[in-house]
């Protein structure tokens, strides 16, 4: 593995693909960026504005000068990738578009999945369906759905989230990003602006998602009785605070997977690679390396 320190923008790295898979026919969006024989594949959240590079611009550069070729996937009905209306499981919709892109770009072999939230429910769906291309997990904020044991569902988080996809103003955002972190005081205007330009940006998204939970209230099934099958060595990572996915999850996730191990972050909420950035990425190195 050949590591390297190259300046990374989401610009430069920015490639579409179009890939056909069974009844998908899509246009994706992917970042791709450093070099290396191992690729880690990043996979975002459902929030509503969300893309691959926003999600994980505090972690892209850390992969890449480590060697790795890191693959960031729009997936279908976010950012540039093509708009969709989801009537059955966003999780296998996702890992099914995540095949797709790796085929058309001939990426060959084990990948490393990192997922966050929908992200984590993506790469779980990914182990169970494919898992000869799997090299180990990294699961923040989801990887599996049902109910919490502690907490009243849809969570506080949720609800907000899909609050703002109905009604996607920026005092909407505010109130949803407020209990998305820790600590607030990280959330700029800046980011604030330039989150909901990207969610205004793209209006069909917004409502296809709503569509999307009109046809199927449960887009993230809960996998919880098929978790024993996905052997990958596998990271479960977490924020004791998360208001939107419980703690309880991640243990459900450590339960039920044969070589899962957990970790807590303190003051931290669902977005752990952004706000325990440092940590997180030579957490995750390390992991991947030995």
């Amino acid at each position: 593995m050949t590591a390297s320190t190259q300046a990374l923008s989401e610009a430069a790295t920015s490639r579409f693909v179009r890939i056909k898979d069974g009844d998908l026919d899509l246009q994706l969006h992917y970042n791709d960026a450093g070099h290396g024989d191992e690729t880690v594949v990043m996979l975002h959240g459902s929030g509503p504005g969300a893309s691959g590079w926003a999600n994980f611009n505090r972690n892209v550069d850390a992969f890449a000068n480590a060697g790795y070729r890191v693959i960031l996937m729009d997936c279908p009905g976010w950012s540039k990738s093509d708009p969709v209306v989801c009537k059955s499981s966003r999780s296998e919709l996702n890992a099914r578009a995540l095949k797709g892109l790796l085929d058309a770009i001939d990426v060959g072999g084990r990948v490393h999945i990192i997922g966050n939230s929908m992200g984590g429910h993506s790469a779980v769906a990914f182990a169970l369906a494919y898992p000869e291309r799997v090299g180990k997990l990294v699961l923040m904020g989801g990887g599996t759905g049902g109910p919490s044991q502690f907490v009243p569902m849809p969570t506080e988080g949720i609800k907000l989230l899909q609050g703002l996809y109905r009604e996607p103003t920026l005092d909407n955002l505010k109130k949803m990003l407020n209990v998305f972190v820790f600590d607030t005081s990280t959330l700029t205007d800046e980011l604030m602006q330039a989150r909901l330009e990207n969610m205004l940006a793209r209006r069909d998204h917004l409502d296809n998602f709503v569509k999307s939970l009109a046809a199927n209230p449960k887009q993230f099934p809960d996998v919880g009785p098929r978790l024993g099958e996905v052997s990958a060595p596998t990271l479960v990572i977490w924020g004791r605070d998360d208001r939107f996915v419980p703690l309880d999850v991640g243990l459900r996730l450590t339960w039920g997977m044969p070589n899962a191990e957990l970790h807590i972050f303190s003051r931290c909420g669902h977005w752990a690679q952004w706000e325990h950035a440092d940590k997180f990425n030579r957490m995750v190195l390390d992991f991947l390396r030995h």
